[in-house]
């Protein structure tokens, strides 16, 4: 089976900013885009950027492993070498993490490498790396 790319649109409150974030400091790719959207490429997926004024961050949370991890969330599964250095990026860009670069589950199925950061709408990112996709699911 070919993994096939998602759709994900979001409400950001400034387009200017959705724009620099995740074009400058995120590195996606701007596809089309009017004056009340704008399609990214996040790592070959396709998520856009709604004008929405009004935008609010939702402050929900869930216990995971010792942190509290924002809800909702989104994000994808990167390469180590990728995640390491969109963690440089945004920490050089710096943007505050919600959770720091780290290791969760450490020695247990599904060891992952999670970070987690808002764009300047409050959205809540998560980006992961496994040292062996094999262990994506893994129970």
């Amino acid at each position: 089976m070919t993994l096939r790319p998602f759709h994900l649109a979001f409400p950001v409150h400034d387009l200017i900013a959705a724009r620099h974030f995740y074009g400058e400091v995120m590195g996606c790719p701007e596809g089309r885009s009017s004056d009340a959207w704008i399609d990214f490429d996040l790592f070959g997926h396709q998520i856009v950027a709604h004008l929405d004024p009004a935008a609010k961050p939702v402050a929900v949370t869930n216990p995971v492993d010792g942190h509290d991890v924002p809800v909702p969330h989104f994000g994808v599964v990167l390469t180590m070498v990728d995640w390491e250095a969109l963690a440089g990026r945004v920490a050089a860009a710096g943007i505050r993490f919600g959770i720091a670069p780290h290791i969760r589950f450490k020695g247990q199925p599904g060891e992952q490498a999670t970070m987690f950061f808002r764009d300047p709408s409050g959205n809540a990112l998560e980006f992961k790396a496994f040292a062996d996709d094999a262990m994506i699911f893994a129970t």
